[in-house]
């Protein structure tokens, strides 16, 4: 009979502390800019600097199941007050699918909105597992990358969410990023809930409202157009193609 209950503790025991895995759910993101830092010391910084706040945050929503993901935009910080509002925030939707290695975009750009798709982004993760960090109530373990050939990314992931994406076209990592640092563009994407119950899947589909087009010949387009902007003409092409 003591045997039998020892036996009972332990199974309980295994049962409570075992890793929960989640492959299905919807993630907030806290997205939060320095736009002084963003816009620089040229034109267009001089223009907005006294018009915007130092600071500012938005809300996206990363829904993820069957091994792919959809990161849109939800709203905006009600205190912050940006004088072009949200310029077409909602319009830009990342659709991204792990199981056939494609991706496909619904961007704003210059007054159009676009489709652009392609593989996945690839990135060649550097492992930091000594370096932890709590997020939305995971232990969540380091990594970095670099995107755009000199851009670090510096992003905090949990193998406990089973899907391997996280905000935008950023992913790759042994489970779901719930946080990322991109010092260069002077943001960060912090996960502050998690959903699994009552989640509608149905909206993890490639968007299609949108003029169809190659990416890299946009981005070219971009980079002519924005050749003078100094700071912000590059943080425009990140922000476009990340």
């Amino acid at each position: 009979m003591k045997k039998i209950f020892a036996s009972l503790i332990i199974l309980i025991a295994i049962s409570t502390n075992a890793q929960q895995f989640i492959n299905s759910g919807m993630i907030e993101f806290e997205v939060r800019v320095n736009n002084h830092r963003m816009f620089g010391d040229g034109f267009f910084g001089e223009m907005f600097k006294d018009k915007m706040p130092n600071f500012s945050t938005t809300y996206y929503h990363l829904t993820f199941s069957d091994n792919k993901t959809i990161y849109k935009y939800d709203r905006l910080n009600e205190k912050d007050k940006l004088p072009w509002g949200t310029n077409n925030a909602e319009d830009n939707v990342w659709y991204n699918d792990f199981n056939s290695n494609t991706r496909v975009n619904q961007k704003f750009v210059f007054d159009q909105t676009y489709i652009l798709a392609d593989s996945l982004m690839k990135l060649d993760w550097k492992l930091m597992p000594n370096e932890t960090r709590e997020i939305a109530g995971f232990i969540c373990r380091k990594a970095q990358a670099v995107i755009f050939d000199s851009v670090y990314v510096f992003a905090f992931y949990t193998d406990e969410i089973t899907v391997s994406g996280g905000p935008m076209g950023i992913h790759g990592l042994p489970g779901m990023i719930m946080g990322i640092t991109i010092p260069r563009m002077f943001t960060s994407w912090i996960a502050t809930k998690l959903q699994i119950t009552g989640v509608n899947t149905n909206i993890i589909a490639a968007p299609t409202k949108g003029k169809k087009k190659p990416a890299e010949e946009l981005k070219q387009a971009v980079q002519k157009v924005s050749k003078d902007w100094g700071t912000w003409g590059q943080q425009s092409i990140w922000n476009i193609f990340i």
